[in-house]
C-alpha cells in the first residue's frame, strides 16, 4: 500500500489506475491526510490554478457540503476555472449559491418530487422492457450503448418534450461535454478541443432555446412547458436559466445514472451470490441494492467548494480563495461510516452513501428519478433475462470528475 507522500491526485495516470488501487490510496489519504494538498491537473482549456485541498472523509465531505457560507459552488464545481465565454452556456444551478439558487431550485423542483417521479413510473417500465425486449439472445453486445444509456436518455428527453428523432443528437453531444479530454469524444488534443466543447454546449443550448419557443406558444405536458410558463410567487425563468438549467439536466440526468447501470451490470457479474439473492427476492432488496450500486459507483467523484472567507474544517484553516474538492467516491468507502466498505452488498442498510450529493442545498433534485431507472431496468433484466453478464472489462471514460464507463461488452 503507498504513502499518502507518493499519492497524486492531479495525475492521469492515478485516475487510469485499476479500482482497487484507486481505493487503497484513498484509504491512506483519509487515514493520513484527510485534508490534503495537490496540484492542479492541467487542461488545455484553463490556466492551471494554484492547487486544490482533497476533502476525503464523510463527516467533512457533509459538513461542508452544509455551509454554503463558507464553501461556495458559485465559482464552479470543476477543479480548473471555468474560462469567461463558457459561463453562458455552463452558469447552471450547481454553479450558484442562495439566494440565486434557491430561487432556481424552488420553480423547478415541483418537477422532481416523488410523487412525480411516481407518476413516471409506468414509463420508466414501459421503456426498460422495451429495451430488454430487443436484446439479441445470443453473442455479445455493448451494455452502455445498448442498455445502459438509452432508458435515461429516452426518459429524460420524454420528460422535456425533446422529439424521438433529436435523442441521438443529445447523446451525442452529451459525450463530448462531460467527455471532454477522453480520445474517444474529443480525439483532437490540440487547441481546438475547447471550441469542440463549446460547441456541442451551443448546439445543445440551441435546441433548448428552440424547444422552449416552440412550448412558450403552444404549450404540451411535458416539462419543458411546464417550467416555460411556470409563475411560482411571481418568478419566472429567463431564457438563459432555462437553457443553463435543461443543459445539466439532460447531461446529469443521462450520464449520472447510465454510469450507475453500466456498474451494476458489472458488481453483479463479479458478486454472482449477491446477483442471486436479489434475483430470488427482487423487490424485497430493490431500495438497498440499488442504493448500494450507486454507492459503489459514485458516478460523480467530486465536486468542489471554493472557500469563500477565512474559515475551519475538522481544524484544518482555509483562506478565502482556497478551492476544495469534496471526493464522494472516497467518502462512500469511509471504513468509519460504511462496515467493510470494498464488499458490495445488496441488502446494506443503513446506507448513507453520498452518491447524490451530501445533504444541503445542492443534494441531487433526480435522486428519485435516478432511483426508479436503475431499479426498473434490472427488474427487467433479472427477471426475464437473469444470464445477463459483463463479457469483458470495461472501456473506461478518462476522467478525474466522472466515473462513467464509455462500453462494456455484455451477453445474456
Amino acid at each position: 500500500m503507498p504513502g499518502s507522500a507518493d499519492i497524486d491526485l492531479s495525475k492521469g495516470a492515478f485516475w487510469a489506475a485499476p479500482y482497487a488501487e484507486r481505493a487503497a490510496a484513498f484509504e491512506v489519504l483519509r487515514r493520513e491526510k484527510p485534508i490534503g494538498f495537490f496540484a492542479e491537473p492541467r487542461v488545455r482549456w484553463a490556466k492551471q490554478g494554484p492547487g486544490f485541498y482533497a476533502v476525503t472523509r464523510h463527516a467533512d465531505v457533509v459538513e461542508a457540503s452544509r455551509r454554503p457560507e463558507d464553501f461556495s459552488s458559485a465559482e464552479g464545481v470543476m477543479v480548473f476555472d471555468r474560462p469567461p465565454e463558457s459561463i453562458e452556456f455552463f452558469d447552471s444551478m450547481i454553479n450558484m449559491d442562495d439566494p440565486r439558487h434557491a430561487r432556481l431550485r424552488r420553480i423547478v423542483s415541483r418537477a422532481f418530487t416523488a410523487s412525480m417521479i411516481e407518476r413516471l413510473d409506468g414509463e420508466i417500465r414501459q421503456v426498460a422492457a422495451e429495451i430488454v425486449d430487443g436484446l439479441p439472445a445470443r453473442g455479445t453486445f455493448d451494455f452502455v450503448t445498448e442498455v445502459a444509456e438509452r432508458l435515461p436518455l429516452t426518459i429524460i428527453c420524454r420528460m422535456m418534450g425533446v422529439p424521438e428523432s433529436r435523442h441521438r443528437f443529445v447523446a451525442e453531444r452529451t459525450n463530448i461535454i462531460l467527455g471532454a479530454g477522453d480520445p474517444e469524444y474529443t480525439p483532437d488534443r490540440t487547441e481546438t478541443e475547447p471550441v469542440t466543447l463549446l460547441t456541442a454546449a451551443a448546439e445543445l443550448a440551441g435546441m433548448v432555446k428552440e424547444l422552449a419557443a416552440e412550448r412558450a406558444g403552444a404549450p404540451g405536458d411535458d416539462l419543458t412547458s411546464k417550467l416555460v410558463n411556470a409563475n411560482i410567487d411571481g418568478e419566472k425563468l429567463t431564457a438563459r436559466e432555462l437553457g443553463s438549467f435543461f443543459g445539466i439536466l439532460l447531461q446529469a440526468g443521462n450520464e449520472t445514472t447510465r454510469t450507475a447501470i453500466s456498474h451494476g451490470l458489472m458488481l453483479l457479474t463479479e458478486h454472482p451470490g449477491q446477483k442471486r439473492r436479489w434475483a430470488e427476492d427482487f423487490e424485497r432488496y430493490a431500495a438497498t441494492a440499488t442504493d448500494e450500486i450507486v454507492r459503489v459507483a459514485s458516478p460523480v467523484i467530486y465536486m468542489r467548494r471554493t472557500a469563500t472567507r477565512d474559515c475551519e474544517l475538522n481544524g484544518h484553516r482555509f483562506r478565502r480563495g482556497d478551492k476544495l474538492l469534496l471526493y464522494y467516491w472516497s467518502a462512500n468507502r469511509d471504513e468509519t461510516v460504511f462496515d467493510d466498505p470494498e464488499r458490495f452488498d445488496v441488502t446494506r442498510s443503513p446506507n448513507p452513501h453520498l452518491g447524490f450529493g451530501a445533504p444541503g442545498p445542492h443534494y441531487c433534485l433526480g435522486a428519485h428519478l435516478a432511483r426508479s431507472e436503475i431499479t426498473a431496468l434490472f427488474r427487467e433484466l433479472l427477471g426475464r433475462a437473469p444470464g445477463v453478464h459483463a463479457a469483458g472489462p470495461p472501456d473506461r471514460l478518462r476522467s478525474n470528475f466522472l466515473n462513467g464507463i464509455k462500453h462494456l461488452p455484455c451477453a445474456l
